[in-house]
Order: C-alpha cells, then sequence, then structure tokens
C-alpha cells in the first residue's frame, strides 16, 4: 500500500476563499484536494493530511502566525510521526510571498531546498526508504479581496516560482507540477482555491503519483 503525506499550507488544509477575516472555515472531505486525490488513487493507497494555514517555506512569522508555522519545524514533526512514507508532496510559497514577509523569489527557493534537503538526508531515509518528494508550485496569487492588502507585490512573485521550483526539483532529483498550469486561485480572494480546484488539482497529482508508482520514468 504506497503511503502519501500532503504537506502544505491553507489550501492543502482546505481553506475556502475568505471573505470575513478571522472566521475559520474548511472545506469538508469530499472536497479538499487530499482526499479527493485518495479516492482517486483508489484503496490501495493511503494519504495523510498535512496542511496548516500560514504555514511557510522559507521564513517564521512569529508577529502574526507564530513560530510552529515555519515548514521546516512542520516538517520534520510530520515526517517522524508517519512512515514509512514512499510519497512527499509539498506545496508551499503562496505565504512566503505575503508583504510583510519580503522573501525573494530565490529566498522561497532555498527553503523549499532545505525542505528536500530534511526529507532526502540519511536520517529520515532510515524511516522512510526510497521515498521519492513532488513538489507542486501553487498556482500565483492575486490581489483580491480582504486579503488584497496582505499580498501587495504577491503576484509577481508567486509568478517568478514555478521554474526555480522546476529547477529546484531537476536538481535534487524530484517530481515537479506546475499547479498554476492546471487550476488558478479564487477571484474572491486571489489566494484560495474553489471546490473546483480542489478536483482538477486532485486528479493532476493522482495522475502523476500512479504514473511515476507504477511505470516510473
Amino acid at each position: 500500500m504506497p503511503r502519501v503525506l500532503c504537506f502544505g499550507d491553507s489550501n492543502t488544509h482546505g481553506a475556502p476563499p475568505v471573505e470575513v477575516r478571522g472566521l475559520y472555515d474548511r472545506y469538508d472531505a469530499a472536497t479538499r484536494w487530499p482526499r479527493r486525490m485518495a479516492v482517486a488513487l483508489g484503496l490501495n493507497w493511503e494519504v495523510v493530511e498535512e496542511g496548516l494555514p500560514g504555514r511557510t517555506a522559507v521564513v517564521t512569522d512569529p508577529a502574526r502566525e507564530g513560530y510552529h508555522k515555519d515548514g521546516r519545524t512542520g516538517l520534520q514533526i510530520a515526517l517522524e510521526s508517519h512512515g514509512p512514507l514512499d510519497w512527499l508532496v509539498i506545496m508551499l510559497g503562496t505565504n512566503d510571498v505575503k508583504a510583510r514577509i519580503e522573501a525573494a523569489p530565490r529566498r522561497i527557493i532555498s527553503g523549499l531546498a532545505a525542505l528536500v534537503d530534511l526529507t532526502l538526508g540519511v536520517e529520515m531515509a532510515a524511516r522512510h526508504p526510497g521515498l521519492r518528494v513532488l513538489l507542486v508550485c501553487p498556482p500565483p496569487v492575486e490581489c483580491r479581496g480582504v486579503l488584497a492588502a496582505e499580498f501587495l507585490g504577491g503576484p509577481a512573485k508567486s509568478t517568478a516560482l514555478a521554474p526555480l521550483v522546476a529547477g529546484l526539483a531537476l536538481e535534487r532529483g524530484c517530481l515537479f507540477l506546475d499547479a498554476g498550469q492546471v487550476l488558478a486561485v479564487s477571484p474572491v480572494d486571489g489566494v484560495h482555491f474553489t471546490p473546483e480546484g480542489h478536483a482538477v488539482l486532485a486528479e493532476a497529482v493522482a495522475r502523476v503519483l500512479m504514473q511515476e508508482t507504477f511505470n516510473p520514468s
């Protein structure tokens, strides 16, 4: 039974587009892309959801989010909590383009590289022999709705990420998927996915995992 860990932020958690700040909401299991992906993969697969709203790839955001939102901390905990795993799907970078964080695209890539290196290092290889990584670049954000000011300058930075993430994947021997090629963010808040977006992402990731598990290139 192949085991997949989906590691990400609010879009992996299943947060819907935000219309009112401060209200917690989450899509149900029939809507969230990791659970929909589990259905697409079939009963012989086990899928673990590890999505945390506000999680970043490269920096902590203690003033607003807390140190626990640092992807490095969360990933180490997740990798030590679950296993053995066959696949790790990482989709991060959206929160890193917030105006207050001021992370340039290449700095975000350095954070993703640290996550990959942690995953493929000697210690985790003993826990998860043969573990493979799929890096998913999130679709570019847009400055819309109640989150517009928070993501000021974010569209340009997030648009620049896809080729950099692709280059990192090639360098580290990971797989790559550009989510911006299959879905766009909601026009309501310019950050989160619609139910339709979750559905198409689930199918896209499932295709990659099934192809590379049973007919590896």
